[in-house]
């Protein structure tokens, strides 16, 4: 049965949750929408089975997230959701202290040199660089990508262009972050966000040459009695003009990109907002709301060009350069596939918690997509939804 949040909290819920997940039990999962649950195992390559333990591990991971940094205290170094060889799933936590174990149920401990403190004042110290460097005099080379702490690792990676390494040595130690906590690594294709200048669906943009924006909805949202969606910052500037099926149906109102990459575009009264994202297959996903998962957990993106995906989460608080566009800041990464135009559009777990907004991802270049890259080597990021609620003032519209 789908365990809430609620009954979590409870010890005997939790000992039986935990033990179902140390069986791979294929307990059941209609807290699960079936659409979303084929897609999963369509993406991810896992059996129903699978599918059940690895979201009820993301259940864990979120409700003892706070236990494990009350009991680790300063040295707790991160948690995430772990696939094992025979393809079940475990939770994680780590530690730079030197307790032994863990007091919090279902939870392996792993040792580790960094706190998650220290790792963060490495990224700090990375993000502070990037800032204070000047467009067209010293600005952060294109060759060095992204960045993020990574607790899987225990690091912080810099992702480089292939051949970009000397970039990323001399934006670390201009940087003066703490060298034995960088782990560089070679990405694939290079960081674009995904609008698109043509005629399409979803929603559009009509600009002043003639020509049209695309991008993708979000989640729908009101403001009090005003109504609305959430989309990405880099799809237009406050005041442009919206069209969804050739009707204009309102404008963005606020718009911040980059460093932050998020955007809400107010609509008129008489149009409906559903809380749902569409699977592309005639079906739809009830939002329920918008818990943040875990960094290992399953999540689906939603977009008008490459549909509708499902991949997990691979970084969180990640920094991507867009190069000219500029930087942007607390992104997160997932391996899910993404295209130009898909810009906006909305991430969903398997329970239906709301995560965000597609900004961009690594394309190979030519490519309008990054759905031909290996899933272990594909970037995808999204501005995450409840910054952007909190910023606006806005209330997620759930079903």
């Amino acid at each position: 049965m789908s365990v809430s949040k609620s009954n979590l909290r409870s010890r005997a819920s939790l000992v039986a949750a935990v033990a179902a997940l140390s069986a791979g039990s294929a307990m059941a999962t209609d807290g699960l929408n079936p659409t979303l649950k084929l897609a999963m195992q369509r993406d991810l390559g896992l059996s129903s089975a699978q599918v059940a333990q690895m979201v009820q591990a993301d259940r864990i991971a979120t409700t003892q997230e706070a236990a494990l940094r009350r009991t680790l205290g300063s040295g707790y170094a991160g948690s995430w959701v772990e696939r094992n060889d025979d393809g079940s799933y475990r939770v994680v936590a780590a530690t730079s202290g030197a307790q032994k174990s863990v007091a919090v149920a279902g939870v392996e401990l792993r040792h580790v040199r960094h706190s998650l403190k220290q790792l963060n004042d490495s990224m700090a110290a990375l993000d502070r660089d990037a800032r204070r460097r000047v467009p067209g005099i010293s600005k952060l080379r294109s060759g060095v990508q992204s960045w993020y702490v990574d607790p899987t690792t225990n690091s912080v990676v810099v992702s480089v262009a292939p051949g970009a390494d000397e970039e990323a040595i001399d934006f670390v130690a201009v940087s003066g972050a703490d060298i034995s906590s960088i782990r560089v690594e070679e990405a694939v294709g290079t960081p674009q966000t995904t609008a698109t200048v043509q005629g399409g669906i979803e929603y559009r943009m009509p600009l002043p040459d003639g020509r049209v924006g695309l991008c993708s909805v979000g989640f729908p949202v009101t403001k009090g009695t005003i109504k609305g969606f959430a989309t990405a910052g880099h799809c237009a500037k406050a005041g442009q003009s919206v069209q969804i099926s050739g009707v204009n149906v309102g404008t963005f109102t606020a718009s911040h990109f980059p460093n932050t990459d998020r955007a809400w575009v107010t609509i008129g009264a008489t149009h409906t907002l559903l809380g749902s994202v569409t699977n592309y297959t005639g079906g739809s996903v009830a939002v329920k709301g918008s818990t943040e998962a875990a960094i290992g957990a399953a999540v689906c993106r939603s977009g008008r060009t490459t549909q509708y995906k499902c991949g997990t989460i691979t970084a969180k608080n990640v920094t991507v350069n867009y190069g000219t566009l500029g930087t942007v800041s607390g992104l997160t990464r997932a391996n899910n596939c993404t295209g130009r135009g898909d810009s906006g559009g909305s991430w969903i777990t398997a329970a239906g918690q709301a995560q965000g907004l597609t900004s961009g991802g690594n394309l190979p270049i030519g490519q309008n997509d990054n759905c031909s890259v290996p899933t272990s080597q594909r970037q995808t990021y999204f501005e995450r939804i409840n910054p952007v609620l909190s910023q606006y003032g806005l209330a997620l519209v759930t079903s």
